[in-house]
């Protein structure tokens, strides 16, 4: 192969490697809106909704468990997920769907979840403000 031809290749594949992973972004919160977890990128406003959304096999929603903004959760067992990164909570809901992650009410409650939809409501929950606290800064 001559060498500019090899030049304009490898040239090619730098960019899109770097194009695929550059994250995007929140623009308010500059959160990462694209799973890493090979999952499309997302849509947040979009998540909003499949997080209100009563799942069949519960009959609960994410925020019914976790709270309106995923940072009140019902029982204190249960996480805070609001301003979790998303791509924690993409990986989480894909094991719970895949049944490699175990938990009682979330496996039955991922089941159904698309990878669109768990893209977008992980994206949803990552954008929102977080009570999230960094296990150095305990006293």
């Amino acid at each position: 192969m001559p060498l500019i031809a090899t030049r304009l290749l490898l040239a090619s594949l730098v960019l899109v490697g770097a194009t695929a992973c550059t994250p995007q972004s929140d623009p308010e919160t500059g959160r990462s809106l694209a799973p890493s977890a090979g999952l499309p990128a997302a849509n947040a406003a979009a998540g909003q909704a499949v997080a209100q959304r009563k799942g069949q096999a519960t009959g609960q929603s994410c925020i019914d468990c976790h709270g309106a903004d995923g940072n009140a959760p019902i029982d204190p067992s249960y996480p805070k997920i609001g301003g979790q990164y998303a791509d924690y909570l993409a990986h989480a809901l894909v094991g719970y769907r895949d049944g490699s992650r175990q938990h009682v009410l979330m496996n039955p409650q991922a089941a159904d979840l698309s990878d669109q939809e768990i893209a977008d409501v992980a994206a949803w929950f990552a954008s929102r403000p977080s009570q999230l606290r960094d296990l150095t800064t305990l006293p």
